[in-house]
């Protein structure tokens, strides 16, 4: 499984805290290009934040450039009608680039291989893109006429956990099937209700002894693509999101300033019970816990 560089060890304390930031406004100037984040960042899987919508505008109504990069194990048309249904203006972003579309990649890379896909049907727009994109129609078959996996989550993510499948692992492992992981992230919030995506089955399968390639943050080909579509060369960038793992560590491997949102995934940890405003001294602590993935900046939830 690729792996990212280590973090420093616990407990240590980060060499400069973050500023915490009232809003977005205070350090919008410094910046050319902001890649965010969108779940957790601009909606909750259910509804899209007013207040981050509002910030993404006012920054790209005074030049600012603005990518969504996303997770997400679809291309990036069926997430622009996700954004659509749940109201966020396009005005709020310039393009999009998600996991699914740095997951085409690594398709074309088996040309036409088998493939066994992990994952609800709403996600097999992935292999139809893919399709249009290589010219190559792959065949979706079961474990055991697959030559490889390609995993964009669970089948059923609001009853299932990853115990559910240990015998499909073991298949997969049994056969030496390499997995490719259309979205690392372990879990997300859907409103409040917390659910595991398709890097928690990855987890598991290389901690198993199964080989994993990751798509998506924090690995460097979906910055790449967001930055060029950015199309400003030299241009100075901010990465905003809300999960430490993916979007800070993201951002600390590839030398971008990181804002954090601390009301997303990691809110339990930060907020409590009904605590919506972030105490600088519960940050301190949860970033002792991170090691060298510091952000910049922090801040409760994305505003102006």
């Amino acid at each position: 499984m690729q792996k990212p560089p280590s973090p420093a060890p616990a407990h240590r304390k980060p060499a400069k805290d973050p500023h915490i930031l009232k809003g977005l406004q205070e350090i919008a100037a410094g910046y050319d290009v902001i890649l965010s984040d969108i779940w957790g960042v601009v909606h909750d899987g259910r509804h899209h934040f007013t207040a981050a919508a509002d910030a993404l505008m006012r920054f790209r109504a005074q030049g600012g450039k603005v990518v969504l990069i996303t997770n997400a194990p679809r291309p990036r048309g069926p997430i622009i009608a996700q954004l659509d249904e749940f109201r966020v203006p396009h005005e709020a972003y310039d393009n999009i680039v998600t996991s699914g579309d740095a997951t085409i990649a690594l398709i074309a890379k088996h040309g036409s291989q088998a493939i066994h896909h992990i994952g609800p049907d709403r996600d097999l727009a992935l292999f139809e893109e893919a399709t249009e994109i290589t010219g190559l129609s792959p065949a979706l078959t079961g474990i055991e006429a697959a030559d490889y996996v390609v995993c964009t989550g669970l089948f059923d993510d609001d009853h299932e956990t990853p115990d559910d499948y240990d015998a499909t692992l073991h298949a997969m492992l049994k056969r030496n099937l390499p997995m490719i992981c259309a979205n690392p992230d372990i879990v997300v919030h859907r409103g409040d209700t917390l659910l595991y995506c398709s890097g928690a089955l990855a987890q598991r399968y290389a901690a198993m002894g199964g080989q994993v390639q990751l798509a998506g943050k924090p690995y460097a080909p979906i910055y790449e693509m967001a930055l060029n579509l950015a199309g400003k060369p030299g241009a100075r960038v901010l990465a905003i999101g809300d999960a430490m793992a993916t979007d800070m560590l993201g951002a600390h491997q590839q030398g971008i300033d990181g804002l954090f949102v601390s009301h997303g995934i990691h809110r339990e940890a930060l907020h409590g019970a009904g605590e919506i405003m972030l105490d600088a001294a519960v940050l301190d602590i949860f970033l002792m816990e991170q090691g060298d993935i510091q952000p910049r900046y922090a801040i409760n939830m994305l505003r102006w």
